[in-house]
């Protein structure tokens, strides 16, 4: 089982989205993004270092291995899942991962097992999402100037 994520701000929506990851196989790898990834995908600095991410992912209790992905870049971006070699693959409700690419590459990779499974948000997708929780944050600190 293989998950992908940011992971910028660990909250409620992280720990579902893992817990369900987590219960679609016995042995779950989160992949967190690299400082560089997501300032191209996010367009803004990561509020915590990959480094403080990966330390972070790999507390968590479903998680049972966390490692730091590829430099973003068109050749690389799914190196990681040969390394792992995972039976699934779980996507968030938010990642824009390419399905029918994602596929495509397994199958011409020697994964065509792997099942990909886009797992719902379970709970408020509007309270637990990362730029929903900085938004708040920032609400909150302007309320205090």
């Amino acid at each position: 089982m293989l998950a992908f994520g940011s992971f910028d701000i660990l909250h409620y929506g992280h720990l579902q989205f893992l817990s369900k990851a987590k219960g679609l196989g016995d042995r779950l790898v989160v992949v967190v993004a690299r400082d560089a990834t997501m300032r191209k995908l996010k367009g803004r600095e990561p509020i915590f270092d990959e480094a403080a991410r990966l330390s972070m992912v790999k507390a968590l209790r479903p998680v049972d291995d966390a490692m730091l992905g590829h430099v973003d870049g068109a050749d690389r971006r799914f190196e990681v899942i040969l390394e792992v070699k995972p039976d699934t693959i779980a996507l968030g409700y938010d990642q824009e991962a390419n399905e029918p690419q994602l596929r495509k590459w397994l199958d011409s990779n020697g994964l065509g097992k792997t099942a990909i499974v886009r797992i719902m948000h379970v709970e408020n997708a509007a309270v637990y999402k990362s730029s929903k929780a900085l938004e708040r944050v920032r609400a909150a600190i302007m309320k205090e100037v």
